[in-house]
């Protein structure tokens, strides 16, 4: 399990530089103007369908957590996944 959990906070830092170097790339594609994409937009991308009907099931079944769910998926897309990629290898790093 901790092999496990090692790996995936690799995956989530090396997904949080890729967003990062995509917003770098598309800030100096658009001319210097500040380009973060979210968590939704990333979401959007990749399954527009699916992000609908989760929304649509948050709203209509967990309306108490709602408001919660939709601050996380404003989150720039790079920091949440390098945060919790951190986290995670801090808490499943070599132990001496």
């Amino acid at each position: 399990m901790t092999i496990f959990m090692r790996l995936l906070s690799l995956i989530l830092i090396v997904a949080a530089l890729v967003f990062l170097g995509a917003d770098a790339v598309s800030s100096l594609e658009r001319g210097g103007e500040l380009t973060v994409r979210n968590l939704d937009t990333v979401w959007g991308m990749l399954s527009p369908h699916s992000l609908t009907g989760f929304k649509s099931w948050v709203q209509n079944h967990a309306a108490f957590v709602a408001q919660g769910v939709y601050s996380s998926l404003a989150l720039p897309a790079w920091a949440a996944t390098g945060v919790l990629g951190v986290i995670f290898a801090f808490v499943f790093g070599r132990r001496h």
